[in-house]
């Protein structure tokens, strides 16, 4: 499942498509949902999918994509997937759903919740890791609880903002460069970096076009860091950091996904103690937003101090086979094939436990 009615919607579309191209086909026959930016679930026929998936392409990666075209359909509870022209008519019976889904919507526990209400089985994290790991304060306040160390930072409301009558004392006294970002927003869409006053209310006011709330971070002068995280809640496993080498001081949504230049080192040329470090936080900021299946950790790495900052942490990352959560798995021993395969039989394993636990408690 794919898309969505979210500024990242053609991003899962890539990513999505790669998914397909990572099952293995003696395991598993994909259905494809595409979610339209109007909401509207569309099967996308299976003509179209074997045909995009087998095209080869070395351009930008969010030209290679699924598009969310096809049949209007609704999925109902057993995982039965019906016309919506005709209810009656089951045109697909799903096992397992893989929700693609980056941004609000998917990635913030909407979906995850809808599904467990249909008692499907779905890859991921469930809908208390989505919600909180999607929510940059929410998921702030869970590593503050936990010891994880972050940028300074500050947050405020659309109202606070514009009803303040000095809005620059809301930034308190970080210091200049700040980064300004919707609180539920990822693939840096709307994010601005901030050099001085000046700035402020074009960088706040581009923010609050995707949220109500925005963060604004103190920058740092640092290396970013990114490190995966795979595995249930009780024994993840995180791949070797790897390293985005970015330009105009930080990443930004043209570098992740229309420029073709290769900016990822993995595994990154660090000390073997910040590379444990990195692993062990990431482990760390997993388990504090109680993950499950998967997630990418961001980090910012000050050589000059020797202190690393968690940025933030990712339920659903860019997931296509060139990605910093692939590559770095790759580098670590584990393909982007085994990778999906994880998945898909760890959301197996949670239902099954969930389903265990609901016979055992009706008697």
């Amino acid at each position: 499942m794919f898309g969505g009615p979210s500024a990242e919607h053609n991003v899962s579309g890539a990513s999505a498509l790669a998914v397909v191209r990572g099952l293995r086909s003696d395991r598993y026959r994909p259905v494809v949902i595409g979610v339209g930016a109007d909401g509207r679930w569309m099967l996308v026929p299976s003509s179209t999918v074997e045909e995009l998936a087998s095209r080869k392409t070395s351009g930008p990666a969010i030209q290679d994509r699924l598009t969310a075209a096809g049949t209007e359909v609704e999925l109902r509870r057993g995982g039965r997937l019906v016309s919506s022209d005709a209810p009656d008519t089951v045109l697909e019976q799903l096992d397992v759903v893989f929700p693609v889904i980056h941004g609000p919507y998917g990635e913030d526990g909407v979906v995850q919740g809808f599904l467990e209400t249909l008692d499907l089985p779905y890859a991921g994290c469930g809908v208390l890791a989505s919600a909180v790991g999607m929510d940059k304060v929410a998921m702030r306040r869970a590593f503050a609880a936990e010891g994880i160390p972050a940028v300074p930072h500050v947050w405020f409301s659309e109202r606070r903002w514009q009803t303040c009558e000095e809005p620059l004392t809301l930034v308190g006294d970080l210091e200049w460069p700040l980064f300004v970002k919707p609180a539920n927003m990822g693939s840096s869409i709307g994010i601005s970096r901030v050099t001085g006053p000046d700035e402020l209310a074009r960088a706040v006011g581009e923010a609050f076009r995707y949220d109500e709330v925005v963060v604004v971070e103190q920058g740092v002068t640092a290396r970013e860091l990114l490190c995966g995280v795979l595995g249930d809640a009780d024994e993840p496993a995180a791949s070797v950091p790897s390293e985005v080498k970015v330009s105009g001081g930080w990443s930004d949504f043209d570098q992740k996904y229309v420029s073709t230049a290769d900016v990822v080192t993995s595994p990154a040329d660090l000390p073997p103690d910040v590379t444990e470090q990195v692993r062990e936080l990431s482990i760390r900021a997993f388990r504090a937003i109680s993950g499950y299946g998967l997630a990418r950790v961001d980090f910012f790495y000050d050589e000059a101090t020797g202190k690393l900052y968690v940025g933030e942490i990712n339920t659903m990352p860019g997931f296509t086979a060139k990605s910093v959560y692939a590559r770095g798995w790759a580098t670590s021993g584990i393909s982007y094939e085994e990778i999906v395969t994880r998945l898909i039989d760890l959301a197996f394993a949670r239902h099954g436990r969930k389903q265990h636990k609901a016979t055992e408690a009706a008697g």
